[in-house]
Protein backbone atom coordinates (compact mmCIF):
# COMPACT_ATOMS: atom_id res chain seq x y z
CA UNK A 1 0.00 0.00 0.00
CA UNK A 2 1.44 3.32 -1.02
CA UNK A 3 1.11 6.36 1.12
CA UNK A 4 -0.52 9.51 -0.28
CA UNK A 5 1.78 12.33 -1.24
CA UNK A 6 1.69 15.38 1.03
CA UNK A 7 0.87 17.66 -1.91
CA UNK A 8 -1.62 17.59 -4.74
CA UNK A 9 -0.25 16.62 -8.09
CA UNK A 10 -1.57 16.64 -11.61
CA UNK A 11 -2.53 13.15 -12.75
CA UNK A 12 -0.34 11.72 -15.47
CA UNK A 13 -1.82 12.37 -18.87
CA UNK A 14 -4.16 15.11 -17.64
CA UNK A 15 -4.23 18.13 -19.94
CA UNK A 16 -2.50 21.17 -18.51
CA UNK A 17 -4.19 24.47 -19.30
CA UNK A 18 -2.05 26.59 -21.60
CA UNK A 19 -1.88 30.34 -21.09
CA UNK A 20 -1.70 32.78 -23.97
CA UNK A 21 1.64 34.57 -23.66
CA UNK A 22 0.44 37.74 -25.38
CA UNK A 23 -2.31 38.19 -22.80
CA UNK A 24 0.37 38.25 -20.10
CA UNK A 25 2.48 40.65 -22.18
CA UNK A 26 -0.55 42.90 -22.67
CA UNK A 27 -1.18 43.16 -18.95
CA UNK A 28 2.48 43.65 -18.07
CA UNK A 29 3.14 46.34 -20.67
CA UNK A 30 -0.04 48.22 -19.80
CA UNK A 31 0.95 48.25 -16.14
CA UNK A 32 4.45 49.50 -16.97
CA UNK A 33 3.20 52.43 -19.08
CA UNK A 34 3.80 50.96 -22.55
CA UNK A 35 0.15 51.54 -23.39
CA UNK A 36 0.34 51.14 -27.17
CA UNK A 37 2.13 47.79 -26.83
CA UNK A 38 -0.48 46.66 -24.29
CA UNK A 39 -3.33 47.61 -26.60
CA UNK A 40 -1.84 45.89 -29.64
CA UNK A 41 -0.87 42.70 -27.83
CA UNK A 42 -4.24 42.60 -26.04
CA UNK A 43 -6.15 42.62 -29.31
CA UNK A 44 -3.88 39.97 -30.83
CA UNK A 45 -4.19 37.83 -27.68
CA UNK A 46 -8.00 37.96 -27.75
CA UNK A 47 -7.97 36.89 -31.39
CA UNK A 48 -5.61 33.99 -30.64
CA UNK A 49 -7.60 32.92 -27.57
CA UNK A 50 -10.80 32.82 -29.62
CA UNK A 51 -9.11 30.47 -32.12
CA UNK A 52 -7.10 28.25 -29.76
CA UNK A 53 -9.19 28.21 -26.57
CA UNK A 54 -6.18 29.08 -24.40
CA UNK A 55 -6.54 30.72 -21.02
CA UNK A 56 -5.83 34.41 -20.51
CA UNK A 57 -8.93 36.19 -21.78
CA UNK A 58 -9.33 38.15 -18.56
CA UNK A 59 -5.65 39.15 -18.58
CA UNK A 60 -5.96 40.40 -22.16
CA UNK A 61 -9.10 42.39 -21.35
CA UNK A 62 -7.53 43.97 -18.26
CA UNK A 63 -4.44 44.78 -20.34
CA UNK A 64 -6.64 46.42 -22.96
CA UNK A 65 -8.60 48.46 -20.41
CA UNK A 66 -5.44 49.66 -18.66
CA UNK A 67 -3.78 50.35 -22.00
CA UNK A 68 -6.68 52.44 -23.30
CA UNK A 69 -7.08 54.31 -20.00
CA UNK A 70 -3.36 55.08 -19.91
CA UNK A 71 -3.35 56.17 -23.54
CA UNK A 72 -6.30 58.51 -22.97
CA UNK A 73 -4.68 59.95 -19.83
CA UNK A 74 -1.44 60.65 -21.70
CA UNK A 75 -3.32 62.16 -24.65
CA UNK A 76 -5.32 64.47 -22.37
CA UNK A 77 -2.14 65.53 -20.55
CA UNK A 78 -0.33 66.31 -23.79
CA UNK A 79 -3.31 68.22 -25.18
CA UNK A 80 -3.61 70.18 -21.94
CA UNK A 81 0.06 71.15 -22.01
CA UNK A 82 -0.13 72.24 -25.64
CA UNK A 83 -3.44 73.97 -25.00
CA UNK A 84 -2.00 76.00 -22.15
CA UNK A 85 1.08 76.81 -24.21
CA UNK A 86 -1.04 77.99 -27.16
CA UNK A 87 -3.17 80.13 -24.84
CA UNK A 88 -0.06 81.74 -23.39
CA UNK A 89 -0.66 80.36 -19.91
CA UNK A 90 2.56 79.54 -18.14
CA UNK A 91 3.42 78.43 -14.65
CA UNK A 92 6.42 80.75 -14.66
CA UNK A 93 4.56 84.05 -15.12
CA UNK A 94 6.12 86.99 -13.27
Amino acid sequence: MSEPTPYASTPVGAPVAKWNVLSIVSLATSVFFLHIVGIITGHIALSQIKKTGEQGKVLAIVGLVLGYLGFVAVAISVLAVFGFAAAGISSTSY
